[in-house]
């Protein structure tokens, strides 16, 4: 066996949260033959078989009694292009997303400049259908493949095959069945600027930029995010940790009777988004702390670890506001984040 297996190896360098938890086993893929070596490693001690990416979507409660997988593939490569401008991009899925935001921009690729310092791996980004500033990763998706681990077989899917909604898929749908091995994108040498979300142009205003390019996009989009997200290097965060809210127009309607500063954003004719960060921000949750685990005190969507949190310390908190939520607003949060315990 050419895979390398360790025992209880320390994850906090593998999870932006930094939780100090261990894995009972963990090993590196590098091929898509480690990825069937791990396999059947885990079938042979009889532990389940944990995938892991950047670590960035990921709430540790405790040690992790599996083998701990870590994609660490690597490789992007142009597979074609037309006359039109149109290129589909493929990359591994052990590439971070952010490492492949650049390089697709220095091909002169526009598509992904929305999506740039998202936390995370190519891998990863089609179990959530990552999403920011007004592009989410469906809209520039052409296939993936992936492992089957009931069959063993490689499958290849397509859009309309991985069923992607709000920060969902089938991947995500079907825990534990698939392991995405690598992903494609529809870019394009002369597509159009998604500038609708309005402090995207603010920002090029502000830098100064009157003809945008997708560089220039992407430049304003990690300044606004570097502003409102901290960097996990620095304070322990997954990003956003509750989904904005799917409610009806109905309940919209009666909440801005009250809250004329609601932020709604259209998804149906009878549905809307609310923002969550709002509503947690309304509830007066932004800065609070208790012991080592906190909300952000710029941006009320993000739950921090000051330190010495645990998952169990974050998920208590994550609980307490979602109650209160509700309580105030009728509206259920839901996290962002798994959580494995």
């Amino acid at each position: 066996m050419s895979l390398t297996v360790r025992e209880w190896v320390c994850l906090k360098p593998f999870n932006t949260f930094g939780f100090d938890v261990r894995a009972r086993f963990y090993a590196e893929a590098y091929t898509d033959n480690d990825v069937r070596e791990a396999m059947a490693f885990a079938d042979k001690q009889d532990v389940p078989l944990y995938i892991l990416g950047g670590g960035s979507n990921l709430v540790l409660t405790e040690d992790v009694q599996a083998l701990v997988l870590h994609m660490r593939s690597q490789g992007i490569r142009l597979l074609e292009e037309g006359s039109s401008g149109r290129v589909i991009v493929e990359a591994e899925a052990g590439e971070s997303w952010h490492g492949l935001v650049e390089t697709s921009l220095s091909m002169g690729l526009s598509g992904l400049e929305n999506l740039s310092l998202i936390p995370g791996t190519v891998g990863a980004s089609p179990m959530q259908n990552i999403g920011a500033y007004g592009v989410e990763l469906k809209d520039v998706f052409h296939g993936l493949t992936a492992l089957d681990r009931k069959t063993g077989q490689t499958c290849e899917f397509t859009l309309e095959e991985c069923c992607f909604g709000y920060r969902e898929s089938r991947f995500k749908q079907e825990p534990g069945r698939w392991v995405i091995l690598r992903v494609r994108f529809n870019l394009n040498r002369h597509g159009t600027l998604r500038l609708d979300y309005g402090p995207v142009r603010q920002r090029l205003v502000e830098q100064g930029v009157d003809e945008p390019s997708p560089q220039a996009v992407s430049k304003a989009i990690i300044s606004i995010r570097r502003e409102k997200l901290p960097d996990p290097a620095m304070l322990g965060n997954a990003g956003s940790f509750f989904k904005n809210p799917v409610v009806s127009n109905q309940l919209a309607t009666r909440l801005k009777e009250r809250y004329s500063d609601l932020v709604v954003y259209p998804v149906t004719d009878d549905q809307v988004k609310l923002a969550a960060g709002w509503l947690i921000d309304k509830a007066g949750w932004k800065g609070f702390r208790e012991g080592d685990a906190g909300v952000h005190a710029q941006q009320a969507l993000v739950l921090v670890n000051y330190g010495a949190a645990s998952g169990k310390d974050i998920l208590d908190l994550a609980q307490q506001i979602r109650t209160d939520i509700e309580s105030r607003f009728s509206v259920l949060l839901e996290m962002e984040p798994g959580a494995l315990n």
